[in-house]
C-alpha cells in the first residue's frame, strides 16, 4: 500500500510542477486535465501527509518515553499517535479502492408507480418528494425531465435530474423496487396494503461516455395528456422517442415547448440505453455484478417502509431504522452511510 502512495505522491508533485510551466498554463484543455486529475489525488495526498506527521510524531514521543521529566507525557503521545496511525491507514485503504468512473456525475432517477394501482402512484410521488428533500440538504439541484400524474395523487411515472458533485456516488444504491405498507387514504376500512414503486438511478451520459446514433431513434409527436395545467394538451408538443435496437421508449411532455421535451426526452433515452449496455458488460464480466449491493434491477426488492410501525428496513444489508417519519422528509444520510460503508467493507474482502 505504502509503495503505491509514494507512487501517487511522485505523479502529484509531477502534476504541481507541470502546472507552473507556461506551455501548460497557456494551454487551458491541458491545464484543466492536470488540475482534474491532481483534484482526484488530493484527498488521497492530503491522508498520507496526515498519516507521514503522524508516524513523525509518534517517532519522536517514542524517542522521549524514558525521560524523567516528559516520559509520561511521551508515552501518552506515543498511544495517541500510534491509534491515530491505525485510523489513517483504514482510511488510505478506503481512499485506494478502485473509484467508480461515475461517482461525481449527474444522474437521472425515474420512479414508477408498480404494484397497487393509485397506491403505488401516490407512493411513487411521496418517493419523489424524499429525493427532493434530500438532494435540498447536500446542496444538489432537482430538474424534472419527464412526469405522468396519478388518476388520485402522485405519478405513475416520473423523470428528473440530481444535479451537484457526488450526486451519483451517494444515490446509486437507490435503485430496486421499494415497497410500501400502510392504510391507504382510499381504503374505507383501515386495512393495511402493501405497495411497490420501482426506482431507476442512472448517471448522466455525455457524447463522451456514449453518443445515440440518431439513425437508431424514431421520433413521433403527439399531444400532450393528463393534468399538466391550462393549455397543455392544445398543442402536438409531447415526443416519444423509440430506441429501435433495444425498444427502449421514453415520453417526454412536461414542457409546451417541442423542442424542450426532444431535448429532455434524449437526455433520458441516452442515459436509459447506455444503462443497459453497461448492465450487460458487467453481466458478462460477473463478478463485479455479483460485488454490488444489489443488481439495480428495478425487480429487486430493496427496501420496505412500514408506516404502522415508523419502520424502514433495507434488505441487502439487513439494516433497520424506527425513523419513517424522518427517512420520508428527506433524512436519507444514515441509511446511505451504511450501504457506503458494506460497499467498502465487500470491496476490502474482496468479495
Amino acid at each position: 500500500m505504502f509503495e503505491r502512495l509514494e507512487i501517487i505522491r511522485k505523479i502529484n508533485d509531477f502534476i504541481t510542477e507541470e502546472l507552473t510551466k507556461p506551455e501548460v498554463i497557456n494551454d487551458i484543455a491541458k491545464t484543466t486535465e492536470l488540475s482534474k486529475e491532481q483534484s482526484d489525488l488530493s484527498e488521497i495526498i492530503e491522508c498520507y501527509n496526515e498519516y507521514l506527521k503522524s508516524k513523525s510524531d509518534y517517532e519522536e514521543a517514542k524517542a522521549l518515553a524514558n525521560d524523567p521529566e516528559l516520559g509520561e507525557i511521551a508515552k501518552e503521545e506515543e498511544q495517541k499517535q500510534e491509534q491515530k496511525q491505525n485510523d489513517l491507514k483504514k482510511q488510505l485503504e478506503i481512499l485506494l479502492l478502485p473509484k467508480d468512473p461515475n461517482d461525481n456525475k449527474n444522474i437521472i432517477i425515474e420512479i414508477r408507480g408498480a404494484a397497487g394501482g393509485d397506491e403505488a402512484n401516490i407512493f411513487a410521488g411521496d418517493l419523489y418528494d424524499m429525493y427532493v428533500k434530500y438532494a435540498e440538504t447536500q446542496g444538489f439541484k432537482v430538474e424534472n425531465l419527464s412526469s405522468t400524474p396519478g388518476t388520485s395523487g402522485g405519478f405513475s411515472e416520473i423523470s428528473f435530474m440530481v444535479k451537484g458533485k457526488g450526486a451519483y456516488s451517494k444515490l446509486k444504491y437507490e435503485s430496486g423496487a421499494h415497497r410500501v405498507q400502510r392504510v391507504p387514504a382510499t381504503e374505507s376500512q383501515g386495512r393495511v396494503h402493501t405497495s411497490t414503486a420501482t426506482v431507476l438511478v442512472m448517471p448522466e451520459v455525455d457524447d463522451v461516455d456514449y453518443k445515440l446514433d440518431m439513425n437508431d431513434v424514431r421520433i413521433d409527436i403527439t399531444r400532450s395528456s393528463g393534468c399538466g395545467g391550462q393549455g397543455v394538451n392544445t398543442t402536438d408538443s409531447a415526443v416519444r422517442l423509440t430506441h429501435i435496437p433495444t425498444g427502449i421508449v421514453v415520453y417526454s411532455q412536461t414542457e409546451r415547448s417541442q423542442i424542450k421535451n426532444k431535448e429532455m426526452g434524449m437526455k433520458i433515452l441516452q442515459s436509459r440505453v447506455y444503462d443497459l449496455m453497461m448492465r450487460k458488460q458487467e453481466e458478462e464480466v460477473g463478478a463485479e455484478r455479483r460485488s454490488k449491493i444489489g443488481t439495480g434491477d428495478r425487480s429487486e426488492k430493496i427496501r420496505t417502509y412500514n408506516y404502522p410501525q415508523n419502520r424502514v428496513t433495507d434488505h441487502r444489508i439487513g439494516y433497520t431504522t424506527n425513523s419513517l417519519d424522518r427517512v420520508m422528509n428527506g433524512k436519507l444520510d444514515d441509511i446511505i452511510e451504511a450501504l457506503i460503508t458494506e460497499d467498502q467493507r465487500r470491496k476490502l474482502a474482496g468479495e
